[in-house]
C-alpha cells in the first residue's frame, strides 16, 4: 500500500528545529525568561515556521481553502451540462410541480 516511488520518505531529525532560528520563538523565550518562566516544549513549534519545507502560514491556508476548487468547478460545469442535456430544470416558470397551464383551482 501507499506504492513506494524511489526512496522512501525520510522524516528530518527533531534536533534540526531550534527556536534560535524562529526571531518570533525567540521572542517568546525571552519574554518567558524576563518572568522566571521557560517553555521546555516551544522547539516543537519551530518546525511550522520552517518556510522552505512548509511555506507561510498564509500559504497554507490559500492551500487549505482553496485546494478543490478547480476540480470543484469543472463538477459545477459538467451537472450543469449534463442537467441542461437531460432537460432537467426547463420551465422553471411551473416551480416543478408538474401543474400545466389548465386546470388550476
Amino acid at each position: 500500500m501507499g506504492g513506494h516511488h524511489g526512496e522512501p520518505y525520510k522524516v528530518p531529525h527533531p534536533s534540526i528545529y531550534k527556536v534560535e532560528n524562529v526571531p518570533q520563538l525567540l521572542e517568546v523565550k525571552e519574554a518567558l525568561g524576563r518572568q522566571g518562566l521557560s517553555d521546555p516544549w516551544l522547539r516543537n513549534e519551530a518546525w511550522r515556521y520552517e518556510k522552505k519545507a512548509f511555506g507561510t502560514h498564509r500559504s497554507r491556508l490559500n492551500t487549505f481553502m482553496f485546494r478543490g476548487l478547480g476540480v470543484g468547478f469543472c463538477a459545477f460545469l459538467a451537472t450543469i451540462a449534463v442537467e441542461y442535456g437531460l432537460g432537467i430544470g426547463k420551465g422553471q416558470g411551473d416551480h416543478g410541480h408538474g401543474h400545466d397551464d389548465k386546470g388550476h383551482h
